[in-house]
């Protein structure tokens, strides 16, 4: 597995328009992306931050979903639009899972 936290910070005011953005991410999801799993959540200390963590099968299925031309141009639309929410550019951070622990 291979996961990738990505931490994004609202303009005042813009949190639930950075959630939608979010959810429209959520809809470009094809079948065998290689995507497990998606969470999403908000900085208790910090209203303005959210984190989205995504987990994939492999780093290289996500990087080959990253590639995808379809992909690409729907994201380019998205990746627009957020340049009005956000502070600044996303920060990324690459996982090599170790080990998933389930209760």
């Amino acid at each position: 597995m291979w996961a990738q936290l990505i931490k994004m910070r609202a303009k005042p005011g813009r949190e639930q328009d950075l959630m939608a953005f979010h959810e429209r991410i959520q809809a470009l999801e094809e079948p065998d992306s290689g995507l497990l799993r998606t969470t999403i959540g908000w900085d208790q200390k910090d209203p303005q931050a959210s984190y989205v963590l995504v987990v994939f099968e492999s780093e290289e299925k996500a990087r080959a979903r990253e590639q995808n031309p379809r992909r690409q141009e729907a994201m380019a639309t998205v990746i627009a639009g957020m340049a009005d929410v956000l502070e600044g550019p996303p920060e990324f951070v690459d996982l090599a899972v170790e080990r998933e622990v389930a209760p």
